[in-house]
């Protein structure tokens, strides 16, 4: 078996905090954004498909250097408030004898810099995988094809949880058992049944349920 995290809106609360400097940046643009319009809009997303989304919502191109500009202001925000999912650590350490990995849109540097300020380097090592190193990104199964293939466990073999309809897809795409998390701060009204309609087997309003539900798939 093998336990595959999504990474932002699951190991790092972080969904609410890249979102509100999204919404502050494509606000500075000349088109108001609140945070949770930027989380409809964009969550989820690839860097060079977020960036794709915010031009077509103010209606021109972007500077070449944008991307670097909102990955260097984020990151910033992320250094002194980054904070980890409440329940996440000790999920893991529940399932300390299960092979995991982490599987998720974000940039390699994004995700090496937030594990660091998280204190989670150690427990994943290299076993982290960025959609930055496929072809497609979620809702496409590919990144987690390549986890699984990288962690050397079947599809069908493989847990999955993930807080975005998008990464639900995903998963369900690629086979594996998919548990929703509703456990972040940017999760609301209504959220649980778009991942159940996203094709979720199971939903956690916590990691306390999502351990739950795991024991009952026999880990």
């Amino acid at each position: 078996m093998l336990i595959i995290f999504d990474f932002d809106g699951v190991l790092a609360d972080s969904e609410m905090l890249a979102n509100t400097v999204l919404a502050e940046i494509v606000t500075e643009l000349g088109v108001p954004t609140t945070p949770d319009e930027a989380v409809r809009r964009y969550m989820g997303k690839r860097l060079q498909e977020g960036v794709a989304t915010i031009e077509a919502t103010i209606g021109h191109q972007l500077p070449a250097d944008f991307p670097a500009a909102l990955q260097e202001r984020t990151l910033n925000r992320f250094r002194n408030e980054l904070r980890i999912m409440e329940g996440a650590r000790a999920y893991i350490e529940a399932f300390a004898h299960v092979p995991r990995c982490i599987a998720s849109s974000s940039s390699p540097d994004r995700l090496a810099l937030c594990l660091d300020v998280l204190n989670l380097t150690d427990l994943f090592g290299s076993n982290v995988f960025s959609a930055a190193k496929v072809k497609r990104g979620k809702p496409h199964p590919d990144i987690f094809l390549h986890a699984a293939e990288c962690m050397a466990a079947s599809p069908t073999d493989c847990i999955v949880i993930e807080d975005s309809e998008s990464g639900v897809q995903a998963a369900v795409a690629a086979g594996m058992t998919v548990i929703g998390l509703l456990a972040g701060s940017h999760i609301r009204a209504g959220h649980g049944d778009r991942l159940s309609g996203a094709g979720a087997h199971y939903v956690a309003g916590t990691f306390a349920e999502a351990e739950k539900i795991t024991h009952s798939l026999g880990l």
